[in-house]
């Protein structure tokens, strides 16, 4: 069955964060380690992975993902791109570049980050090679058909997905009307809850339940999520179908 893994759940600076001090209750529950925000998708003949977080190596290792046929980005802040030299071993293995599907007003990024995925190097040397390519509405891949839309994160376009009935929306503040429609009959939601506080650029914890209770899918879990959610403690105040998604979570979809 087509599955998503939950990589990584975490804010930008990650939790813990560096410089912080924590309770050790806090930090003795392990879904109160999150690395960077970052999900594969599953698929009966492949693995689509959804962005490329600093964590990159240390979450494929914890999950045992060993092959990715494409990755998407869905937008170049550096939590969702900074472990993209970590698929330089998955391109010694194929012998192939990875197809990277994202917005083309961010490939100058990828270019910039990364020029030597692009230059060649005498033999021996061995560095990432990436295919970039402009994201599709509809994204084959894996075995399933991945359907992309538009998200506003502050200034930047994101891009959402759905695959069946289930969705993903990672940095995201506003929910442009046309993308609203991705968001019906959902079994399965995973939305940006960045912390409880009011934030210009992402949902926070009060406006994420908005959403949930507007578009009603039968369980939605907060993700891209900072120290301000201790696990067990914030899952008592929630609702039964809102739960907060952690490192290693597996959802069938």
């Amino acid at each position: 069955m087509p599955e998503v893994i939950v990589l990584g759940s975490g804010t930008s600076n990650g939790v813990p964060m560096l410089g912080a001090d924590y309770p050790p209750a806090f930090l003795a529950n392990p879904k109160n380690h999150r690395t960077r925000s970052s999900i594969v998708i599953g698929g009966p003949t492949g693995n689509l992975l959804v962005d490329c977080s600093p964590e990159l190596r240390l979450q494929m290792v914890r999950e045992n993902i060993k092959r990715v046929e494409a990755v998407l980005i869905t937008h170049t802040h550096a939590d969702h791109v900074m472990g993209m030299d970590d698929l330089r071993s998955l391109c010694m293995l194929t012998g192939r570049a990875i197809p990277v599907y994202l917005l083309p007003e961010y490939f100058e990024d990828i270019t910039r980050i990364y020029p030597y995925a692009f230059k060649e190097f005498p033999p021996g040397i061995y560095v990432p090679r990436f295919d970039l390519i402009a994201v599709p509405p509809v994204l084959e891949v894996g075995g399933l058909s991945v359907h992309t839309f538009p998200l506003i994160h502050g200034r930047w376009p994101v891009v959402g997905l759905r695959v069946n009935r289930f969705a993903y929306l990672t940095d995201v503040g506003e929910i442009p009307a046309a993308s609203e429609a991705f968001l019906a009959d959902l079994d399965v939601l995973i939305l940006d809850a960045v912390r409880l506080k009011p934030h210009p650029n992402h949902f926070n914890f009060e406006q994420a339940l908005e959403v949930a209770a507007k578009y009603r899918p039968r369980m939605t879990y907060f993700t891209h999520l900072s120290h301000d959610y201790d696990h067990d403690v914030t899952e008592k105040t929630m609702p039964r179908n809102v739960r907060l998604a952690y490192d290693g979570l597996r959802i069938p979809i």
